[in-house]
């Protein structure tokens, strides 16, 4: 008789058992936070991040996470057994280190502490309250699979040697992490809008990429510094727009590959110049998709457009 040699294929997601490893204030609206764990040596792969995307599972108590089965391979499924109430809540979040030392692996994740009336959420109470030792749950792609295989990160640029990235302070960290993985030779222009100036952070970018912080003043709404600072930039005359005028609470997610509606977009073989990455608040970004793509004439090939949240709409997951 012939043995069985049938395998069987890992699923590509991990659920992960991680700890808080350390936590750093490293400015007034952003908590940085180190993960680690003997669970994290099979999550990831470890060079080029960019803007690679990570589940973390907050549980209802600081000192304990949620009962999810980890024996099976279907980790969505048992965390929908769990009962509401004791299960957490689960939101998605850009890996700003993947570190990897014969001590083991290390996540490093920027919060941004929205902590205002309005914006408070599970994620930001959690990170404000953090402490050294405290579990959590941390869902991503198996070590070994590559973006392509995973599809949790975005930015694709292909040949095009000059970029344009535009973003509030939740695309911040994932902007830094493209930023420092990026070729040396990359030239081109970030935006990164911010609460207040002392949030400005350091970043390690290649000389040619320019990088301008935009902090809000009090009492400005998400994406009054970033709007006209980018048409501006691309010679467009609409300095002055109102995002209120966005009333959908969809998540724009547009990207070369897919739709909106997650439909695959044809392939464009023309080599592109420029390559734009634009993300945060969906409103925000939804005005910035109308003017590059309708008034300026941007080839939709060339753009990844990314919804992270919607000011006054709860996120999940």
């Amino acid at each position: 008789m012939s043995a069985d040699t049938t395998t069987k294929t890992r699923p590509t997601y991990l659920l992960a058992l991680a700890e808080v490893r350390a936590v750093e204030r490293v400015s007034p609206n952003f908590v940085r936070i180190t993960f680690g764990g003997d669970d994290l040596d099979e999550l990831g792969t470890p060079g080029d991040t960019f803007d690679s995307r990570i589940k973390l599972i907050f549980p209802p108590r600081p000192d304990a996470v949620p009962p999810i089965d980890r024996d099976g391979d279907d980790w969505w499924g048992s965390y929908l057994a769990v009962p509401e109430t004791e299960r957490g809540s689960m939101r998605t979040y850009s890996v700003r280190e993947l570190t990897v030392t014969d001590a083991g692996t290390e996540i490093v994740i920027d919060f941004v502490l929205h902590l205002s009336p309005g914006l408070t959420g599970p994620a930001s109470r959690w990170a404000a309250d953090a402490r050294v030792g405290q579990p959590i749950f941390i869902v991503g792609p198996r070590r070994g699979m590559s973006a392509r295989e995973h599809g949790g990160a975005e930015f694709a640029p292909g040949e095009a040697r000059s970029v344009l990235l535009a973003g509030d302070e939740t695309a911040a960290p994932a902007i830094a992490r493209i930023l420092e993985d990026a070729p040396r030779d990359l030239r081109g222009t970030a935006f990164i809008e911010v609460p207040e100036p002392a949030d400005v952070l350091e970043i390690a970018a290649p000389a040619g990429v320019e990088i301008t912080w935009l902090p809000r003043t009090d009492g400005d709404a998400h994406g009054s510094a970033l709007i006209p600072a980018v048409l501006s930039h691309l010679g467009d005359a609409h300095t002055h727009v109102d995002v209120r005028d966005v009333d959908t609470e969809d998540l724009l997610w547009e990207t070369p590959a897919y739709s909106s509606l997650g439909e695959q977009i044809a392939a464009t073989h023309a080599p592109a110049d420029r390559y734009f990455w634009i993300a945060g608040e969906s409103g925000v970004v939804t005005t910035l998709r109308r003017h590059l793509v309708k008034d300026i004439g941007v080839d939709r090939a060339q753009v990844a457009f990314m919804g992270y949240w919607r000011h006054g709409v709860a996120m999940r997951g």
